[in-house]
């Protein structure tokens, strides 16, 4: 990768670190300007990893100080995201992108219209739910995350935002807590994983997490001293433009516009 993009790649990665750690779908930002940058989309997919990780290390510390991360249920429902994101991980090669960007893109814009029209569900929690230890559903549901997280990254803080908070019984800011603590466990094994099929690049990696460890302290900091609120409408804004791109609306408009 050429010099001059090094700049580039950081604040890159510090806009992903932000969007993952509040919301999700930071990935979005930092997959395709890595394949602009010339690596190849699995190459991208796997080196990507490295700057998920080491920005969940540093999230989940921040939420840790803050005292606002349920460890001992976050581990809980991380173990069946493992086993989910090996799955996964091991069978990204045969991923339809095409497909499977579509379907995504329609789960995003269902989930903004939840967001959107029961703000008390996602603000306030559900408290009884988590007096409960995670039943057999639950631990499907995170499953089926961690073997999406493992197919491909971009997304995936989202969908476990929805599992914690609809599934399990967590407001935002605690639901955050908890996902970064879920994403940092499975990003360990998914990485593993591509590292063995040579499909991570460290120094690239590494310059990425950079900006992504900073955006993610940054936005650890935000959720707890902003609250719910603040997270919730970042939410809704991440959707819409999730949607958007996945959906290929922006490509739309601009042949409508020029053709």
């Amino acid at each position: 990768m050429d010099w001059y993009l090094y700049p580039a790649v950081i604040a890159a990665g510090f806009l992903a670190g932000f969007i993952n750690t509040l919301a999700g779908s930071g990935s979005l930002v930092t997959l395709p300007l890595l394949i602009f940058a010339g690596l190849p989309a699995n190459v991208a997919n796997g080196t990507n990893r490295v700057a998920i990780l080491l920005q969940n290390v540093v999230a989940v510390r921040s939420f840790h100080r803050r005292k606002v991360l349920d460890l001992r249920r976050g581990l809980t429902l991380a173990a069946p995201a493992v086993i989910g994101a090996v799955l996964g991980a091991q069978i990204a090669v045969n991923l339809d992108e095409q497909t499977m960007r579509h379907t995504i893109g329609v789960l995003m814009a269902v989930m903004f219209v939840g967001v959107l029209v029961r703000p008390k569900r996602w603000l306030e929690g559900r408290p009884g739910m988590l007096a409960r230890r995670p039943g057999a559903v639950q631990l499907l549901t995170f499953f089926a995350i961690g073997v999406y997280g493992g197919f491909i990254q971009a997304g995936v803080g989202v969908f476990l935002l929805a599992g914690l908070v609809l599934g399990a019984g967590f407001e935002l800011v605690r639901g955050n807590a908890v996902k970064v603590l879920i994403v940092l466990c499975f990003t360990v094994f998914a990485l593993i994983v591509f590292a063995l099929n040579g499909q991570v690049i460290w120094q690239v990696g590494l310059v990425l997490a950079l900006g992504n460890m900073s955006g993610a302290w940054v936005a650890a900091r935000m959720a707890v001293e902003r609250g719910a609120v603040f997270v919730r409408w970042l939410l809704i804004a991440v959707l819409v433009v999730s949607a958007a791109v996945l959906l290929g609306v922006g490509e739309w408009v601009w042949r409508m516009i020029w053709q």
